[in-house]
């Protein structure tokens, strides 16, 4: 999530050379003025060496401030099973609950200095991202989507990567239609003659409510891209003219937007 709003981000650095990469840091000026630092048990060390290191980056003229997240230790146990790992503090299997009360007990020091504590306990992951994001951005971020469209043809099978599948066979078919069987969604005549019917003109309405209502929804559950696939027969016409113009709403409503033609050219 940090990574997201531009942070370098190191995972368990020995406490010891932290001072020295925040050096390293400085001398790069600028290029890594945002850096995210993890530190756990894992590393076995005192925090002690931690806040030893922290002083020194603060004598350094270096700003910080220090994330705590946490969760019930029930809610530990589950995760910590759930994910098949062995606990660092508990790496014979034998009893997991201590191990993680041990975990508890080890970090209170550090927890005393957190400027922030998250207690995870009852979050979803988008709910993280939302507190995370509203703590650490620094205003030119946006907790966006790419909403990407791609058209296809029923007959070479569905995308494997679609998040939502839409169905527009019911369309009229300009496939029927003899100056237009050769052309492509792409070719405006084409595009005129979809959206000249009354139930391709319900269809996008209904269907671009829908996306309004979707998109601030996945964004709340952390989802960074969305895949909407729409399918005809054969991927040329129909699905071709939709998912370009669906692509163009989302574009105009201020999201990412990408369009893929699969199956335009088989």
């Amino acid at each position: 999530m940090l990574e997201d709003l531009d942070y370098y981000c190191v995972d368990n650095m020995p406490v010891v050379l932290i001072p020295k990469f925040a050096e390293l840091c400085l001398a790069t000026r600028g290029r890594y003025d945002k850096v995210a630092l993890v530190s756990d048990v894992r590393g076995r060390e005192s925090f002690d060496e931690l806040f030893k290191a922290l002083d020194e980056m603060h004598n350094m003229g270096l700003d910080y401030e220090i994330l705590f997240i946490e969760a019930s230790p029930e809610t530990i146990v589950k995760r910590q099973k759930e994910q098949r790992r062995k606990h660092p503090l508990d790496p014979d299997g034998i009893d997991l609950e201590a191990a993680v009360y041990r975990e508890k007990r080890m970090l209170s020091k550090i927890r005393e200095r957190a400027n922030y504590i998250i207690d995870t306990t009852d979050y979803t992951l988008g709910r993280l991202q939302s507190v995370v994001f509203d703590l650490f951005s620094t205003g030119g971020e946006t907790r966006g989507i790419s909403v990407n469209f791609v058209s296809f043809g029923f007959k070479f099978g569905i995308p494997i990567d679609a998040d939502i599948v839409m169905d527009v066979r019911f369309l009229p078919n300009p496939y029927y239609v003899a100056e237009l069987s050769q052309k492509t969604g792409l070719d405006q005549e084409v595009a005129d003659y979809i959206f000249s019917h009354p139930q391709t003109e319900e269809f996008m309405k209904r269907l671009t409510d829908l996306l309004e209502f979707l998109i601030p929804c996945y964004i709340e559950e952390g989802k960074h891209s969305l895949v909407v696939a729409i399918g005809c027969t054969g991927g040329h016409h129909r699905s071709v003219a939709i998912a370009k113009a669906l692509s163009e709403f989302v574009l105009e409503s201020g999201f990412k937007s990408e369009c893929v033609h699969r199956d335009i050219k088989k």
